[in-house]
């Protein structure tokens, strides 16, 4: 088995793969102040919530874009499993050809879903991850990464809009029933959902202007099922493809290493 962890800001989404297959996927709070063992105790018990023996793991790989808890997670891993994890950086072959700047600034979680994205459903294409920030992704006809955008998450842009502004309550991130708000809380989830999905539309109208060409459009993230649904444009949606990048990168380097 395989035991995948692509670490962000808010979360460490934990994938466990039987070969080609997903046995299952899990979520935990990504917590500064936890020590390895800690995070150790709560993978032991995510394997047994979901009836997985931690000793029968062959590898482990792992994206982190929160460097102050790498070392924590790898050792909590290896605790809990007995293998070293592959972290994903500088040096891990993926096959894409990272066509920016400095391809050393790239965040790992944006590189695996491009991994991911190109194998399941070919280049070009761009790649919406709805999470702590909201990012766009671009691999082009070649294969190649060509950059794309950052911007506030939908989460982040919630919480900062009821933190300043007194008189607006904290709410639920759903849909409301028209675009029109008739209350405070249906124009709040309006202004989230709907413009978060208008925002995702016309970026991607605009990307593929600059880009020549139409491009098949993969959207995926903790929050993607909120806004997503609400866009009015044909978007993949895919909650596993930063997993199954993982799973990708691992397989392509441990057959090279």
């Amino acid at each position: 088995m395989l035991l995948a962890l692509d670490m962000g800001n808010t979360n460490i989404t934990i994938g466990v793969f039987q070969g080609s297959d997903l046995l299952f996927e899990s979520r935990i709070a990504t917590d500064h102040s936890k020590m390895e063992d800690q995070y150790a105790v709560e993978l032991l018990s995510i394997f047994r919530l979901y009836g997985v023996d931690s000793g029968r793991f062959e590898g482990a790989v792992i994206s982190s874009v929160v460097p102050p808890l790498d070392t924590a997670i790898r050792s909590a891993v290896r605790k809990v499993t007995g293998v070293l994890p592959m972290t994903i950086g500088p040096g891990t072959k993926t096959g894409i050809n990272i066509r920016i700047d400095n391809p050393a600034q790239l965040g790992a979680d944006l590189l695996v879903g491009a991994v991911a994205a190109v194998a399941k459903y070919g280049a070009p294409c761009m790649i919406w991850d709805l999470g702590t920030a909201t990012k766009v992704s671009v691999v082009d006809q070649s294969g190649a990464f060509r950059g794309g955008a950052i911007m506030p998450g939908v989460g982040s842009s919630l919480d900062s809009l009821t933190n300043k502004a007194s008189l607006l309550p904290r709410i639920r991130l759903d849909a409301p029933p028209k675009v029109i708000g008739s209350n405070t809380i249906d124009c709040m989830q309006s202004g989230v959902v709907f413009g978060t999905a208008s925002m995702v539309e016309g970026m991607s109208a605009r990307i593929q202007e600059e880009l020549g060409y139409p491009v098949k459009i993969i959207g995926t993230g903790g929050l993607g099922h909120q806004v997503f649904p609400q866009c009015r444009i044909h978007i993949i949606e895919d909650g596993s493809l930063l997993l199954e990048g993982l799973r990708l990168i691992y397989e392509k380097n441990r057959k090279t290493s």
